[in-house]
């Protein structure tokens, strides 16, 4: 019953599509860790399952292997035991040759008996054979998922980390992007411009200051001018009085 769970997790694991589960999965990462551990963990008990089998296949093997050589050596003997009986036959020693007939009668039961029981542990041992091979194929097949799972897990912590590394170099030019106003750089930009326009401020009322100590100095030599053409005026009527 065990070697038969084992054999139907092997198969339900060989079987998994990786891809497929992971694509399912909220958390793809968390879901391969998951899994390698199962992989893991059922390797294990496939490989105790399978040496189990392996151990119990060979004691199969071996006590058939005795079975036969069992048969082969009571073979020889029966051989051996007719022929002595035909020896003694032939010298007229009939009831020496009858014991060693039936001896040969013995050795030849026993040959049976062996022979049977090499034939009725031949099918267990194929069967045998045959679950072991499964198991191995299983396993390997198991392994080579459980390589599948570590390169797939590489691959994602690879493309999670490049991931990373792409968000925190937008949310950096984000955070440098001089048309955004609520940007430091944005701010420093403004407050440049309010005081370049200041400065232009200061400038043209500078210039309209000037402008005007120009302009009452020249009214104010205008006012000159008058003063002093009048009083030229004066001073001409003054002398025409004065010769007259």
């Amino acid at each position: 019953m065990t070697k038969q769970s084992i054999f139907g997790r092997i198969t339900t694991l060989v079987r998994a599509n990786i891809n497929s589960i992971l694509d399912s999965a909220e958390d793809p990462q968390k879901m391969i860790d998951q899994l390698i551990r199962d992989y893991t963990n059922n390797i294990a008990d496939a490989e105790s399952a399978i040496a189990e089998t392996i151990g119990n296949l060979r004691l199969l093997e071996q006590d058939y292997r005795e079975d036969v050589k069992t048969a082969e050596e009571w073979g020889r003997k029966a051989i051996a035991a007719s022929g002595k009986a035909d020896e003694l036959r032939t010298a007229g020693n009939t009831v020496d040759a009858d014991k060693f007939d039936n001896l040969a009668k013995v050795a030849l039961q026993r040959q049976i008996s062996a022979e049977n029981e090499a034939k009725t542990a031949e099918p267990t041992i194929a069967a045998q054979q045959e679950v072991t091979a499964k198991l191995k194929d299983g396993l390997n097949g198991m392994k080579e998922k459980l390589k599948q799972l570590h390169s797939k897990r590489a691959e994602l912590v690879a493309r999670a980390k490049t991931a990373e590394a792409q968000n925190r170099v937008a949310d950096a030019v984000k955070s440098i992007d001089v048309l955004d106003p609520t940007s430091d750089l944005g701010r420093f930009e403004e407050k440049i411009r309010r005081q370049e326009a200041l400065a232009r401020g200061k400038q043209e009322i500078a210039a309209s200051t000037l402008d005007a100590q120009f302009n009452e100095l020249e009214n104010f030599e205008a006012v000159t001018e008058v003063e002093a053409r009048l009083a030229a005026l004066k001073s001409g009527r003054t002398a025409q009085a004065i010769e007259q």
